[in-house]
């Protein structure tokens, strides 16, 4: 007979044995962290266990102990290379049990080099202290922009209050200084290593709110993710120089912050 209780999953009109945890992983209920492996190391992998623990007790209430973390993304690597793109995902503990954790291991992406062409976009993300998977919003304004030959969405407010970009954060240069915006965002890994870094090298950065109309008075802009940093050409209708000293400073910085084993 057939349990009717049972969770059946049929892929392409093709049944599939349903683990119960693929129902939470389909709600679209949890977190994640991305990072780039070279070597079995990881820039700010502190950064990462952090957040992902700070985010697990927001959304379950439960702590996410780090040393478990780093134990699974080892063992996901075993048969892989080193070199590899690992994200971590974090769901619902089940009752009477910890955070459910997906590791997934995928070929590593080389840092980016050309500079990117950014369009803005009316959106922010709910919640966007969180790396949550409601990335629709996002994605919908990324696809739409890369049709129109741009490289990333920037994700700015009503009033045009600048915020992130929908899979970056971005920063700005105003003289020696860097500006990131003050608004609603993820506080990104790499940009968290680039601040490290810029202390540590005694290069003033500051945050403070940035519009759209500002993009004009900035000497330039760069956007930093898990893959890297990269620097800004245009946003828009403004454009930056590509290659300014400064742009090439943060950029060289990050290459050289220390990396974490795994």
């Amino acid at each position: 007979m057939t349990d009717s209780s049972a969770p059946r999953i049929e892929i392409n009109g093709r049944g599939t044995e349903a683990d119960p945890l693929l129902f939470e992983m389909l709600s679209g209920q949890g977190h994640f962290t991305a990072m780039q492996v070279r070597g079995g190391r990881v820039r700010g992998l502190d950064l990462h266990l952090k957040r992902l623990d700070a985010a697990t007790r927001e959304l379950f209430g439960v702590e996410l102990d780090g040393e478990l973390v780093r134990g699974r993304i080892r063992h996901a690597l075993r048969e892989r290379s080193q070199d590899a793109a690992v994200r971590v995902y974090v769901y619902h503990p089940e009752p009477g049990d910890g955070p459910v954790t997906v590791v997934t291991v995928r070929p590593p992406v080389p840092e980016p080099e050309a500079a990117k062409r950014l369009r803005s976009v009316a959106y922010q993300r709910p919640a966007a202290h969180l790396k949550h998977l409601g990335g629709f919003g996002q994605r919908y304004h990324l696809d739409r922009v890369r049709q129109e030959a741009y490289d990333e969405a920037l994700l700015v407010a009503p009033d045009g209050a600048v915020a992130e970009g929908a899979t970056t954060n971005i920063g700005f240069i105003a003289g020696a200084t860097i500006v990131w915006p003050d608004a609603p965002a993820l506080q990104g890994t790499t940009m968290l290593v680039l601040r490290q870094e810029l202390d540590r090298a005694g290069i003033p950065w500051t945050q403070r709110p940035v519009h759209t109309d500002d993009l004009a008075s900035f000497d330039g802009a760069f956007v930093s993710n898990s893959q890297g940093v990269a620097a800004v050409s245009a946003i828009d209708d403004t454009r930056y120089p590509a290659d300014t000293e400064l742009v090439r400073t943060v950029r060289s910085l990050y290459g050289a912050a220390p990396w974490d084993e795994i």
